[in-house]
């Protein structure tokens, strides 16, 4: 449950490094809540996904207050875990190409990051030399 709840500590840090389990535990952390709103209390997707035929006033309400209080987080721990990768925080921007933007981004947050420092800090991981060596 720590890793879900890490990104919410470093709410607007962009600097330094996320290895992926902080970043992938956060967004099945929000995924989820996000779910769970929007079925108990009927928001915008349950409509879409024909559970429902009008969206609840409060499930929209709540599903949009969820949603921006994590965009900050969401955005800084997806900048700290192009950090750990060796690449600019500026690579978000590749979301705009549609389609294979979309899967660059999908590579670059599935991959490993550099092991030991790299420009934007120490390895997460803590593998110092050893990695670096092996």
């Amino acid at each position: 449950m720590d890793w879900m709840l890490l990104p919410y500590k470093r709410y607007v840090d962009f600097s330094g490094r996320s290895q992926r389990k902080e970043y992938w535990m956060f967004a099945l952390f929000t995924m989820l809540v996000s779910l769970l709103i929007d079925g108990t209390l009927g928001g915008s997707w349950s409509v879409v996904m024909g559970l429902r035929h009008t969206p609840s006033m409060t499930g929209s309400l709540l599903g949009g207050f969820f949603a921006l209080v994590n965009f900050l987080p969401s955005l800084a721990v997806t900048v700290r875990r192009l950090h750990d990768t060796d690449r600019s925080g500026w690579w978000f921007l590749i979301l705009l190409v549609p389609i294979v933007g979309w899967v660059i981004w999908l590579w670059l947050m599935v991959s490993d990051g550099t092991p030991g420092a790299n420009r934007f800090g120490e390895d997460p991981k803590g593998r110092g030399l050893y990695g670096v060596f092996n």
